[in-house]
């Protein structure tokens, strides 16, 4: 049985596709890359709890690594298909594109996502105080995943034959950094629907910087997330916020999309602590319906009261739906008013996928 898990570190790519295609496919080397993956969660945990318990991101700012003003600084390190951080330095702040492309993808979506994030809701880097962004490339043999381990962004090749790099897509890199933003504020207990909303909250705010860089309304968004990832399935990809359980159907090797839509779906498994990947279904979804019901770019109202409720001292470490919902709608009214289109939108969203709303009270989870 899985066990809560406060330090795990946070991978893009669910346990779940991983299984299957360890179970599906009868090329070794995909198996064994598969499996692969799945071990990296258990060699390295240790290292973010320790940098967990020193005190995670507060330990930066006592050690003066916080700007005076925002700008961003960015360090970009080369693993060498190692399973060391954070490597070999290979490009910082301000210096010119190299040859290596994977250093450059993940240096310019370092930035995007801190240009996104200072323009839009006035956030200075992830932890609103300046932290410089680190990141490692190249990361083990093939391995399939990119992670958030509380320090910085590591990612993968990829394996080479079922997933391609993983700097490639811009909403990895927001919806990785975004555990950053979660953890330093509401550190969301990485748990059943708590961490369902965990790995929701990073996919809203990665797909946010993808449709920022793109300057694309809500109507116009694919709300895919790691689109582009698998190497010559572009019709693919991990999850959809549109339509949650439709990235991917019966495919001979990563299986069904099990994510639900709505509660009347919702994963009871044990797996992945409580479902975390599956179970995020549902708020993405709410996210969705209410940003494309309020149309426009999706950042500037439904992003905001989303942002509003992450930063929501209410918002308790154990949240649920219901609660996180509540709390939607309490800061909907609080910045739109009470008889706003946008607090409509965002009780109708968690209507339709069956969170219950009690809108004039503030029920958040204890």
């Amino acid at each position: 049985m899985s066990t809560p898990c406060r330090h795990s570190i946070y991978c893009i790519l669910p346990p779940h596709i991983l299984k299957n295609i360890a179970k599906n496919t009868k090329d070794a080397k995909q198996r064994e890359a598969a499996l692969n993956a799945l071990s990296v969660d258990h060699s390295i945990r240790s290292d973010r709890t320790t940098f967990s318990l020193l005190g995670g991101l507060q330990v930066a700012h006592a050690v003066g690594l916080t700007a005076a003003t925002p700008a961003v600084h960015r360090t970009i390190y080369v693993a060498g298909n190692r399973e060391k951080l954070p490597g070999t330095l290979a490009r910082s702040e301000g210096q010119a594109p190299v040859k290596d492309k994977s250093v450059n993808n993940a240096y310019d979506g370092l930035g995007a996502t801190f240009d996104f994030y200072l323009a839009a809701y006035q956030r200075n880097s992830i932890d609103n105080q300046g932290l410089p962004l680190k990141a490692t490339v190249h990361y083990g043999d093939g391995y399939n995943n990119a992670f958030w381990n509380g320090q910085q962004m590591v990612f993968g090749d990829g394996d080479g034959s079922i997933f391609g790099d993983f700097t490639a897509p811009l909403d990895v890199i927001g919806h990785e950094l975004t555990h950053g933003v979660t953890g330093s504020q509401a550190n969301l207990t990485y748990q059943g629907q708590a961490g369902a909303l965990n790995e929701s909250i990073s996919d809203v705010f990665g797909s946010l910087v993808k449709q920022y860089a793109a300057k694309q309304t809500a109507n116009q968004a694919d709300w895919l997330i790691g689109k582009g990832l698998l190497l010559n399935r572009n019709d693919l990809a991990l999850r959809s916020m549109a339509k949650p359980g439709s990235a991917y159907e019966n495919d001979p090797l990563l299986g069904s999309d099990p994510q639900p839509a709505a509660m009347l779906r919702y994963d009871e498994s044990a797996e992945d602590n409580g479902g975390v990947h599956i179970n995020s279904g549902i708020p993405n979804h709410a996210f969705y319906l209410a940003a494309t019901a309020i149309g426009g770019f999706a950042w500037v109202k439904a992003g905001q009261i989303w942002y509003d409720t992450l930063l929501d001292a209410r918002l308790k470490q154990s949240a649920d739906f219901a609660a996180f919902a509540n709390l939607t709608v309490m800061n909907a009214a609080q910045r739109y008013g009470t008889t706003s289109i946008e607090r409509k939108a965002v009780i109708d969203a968690w209507t339709q996928v069956g969170v219950p709303v009690q809108a004039h009270q503030a029920a958040v989870a204890g």
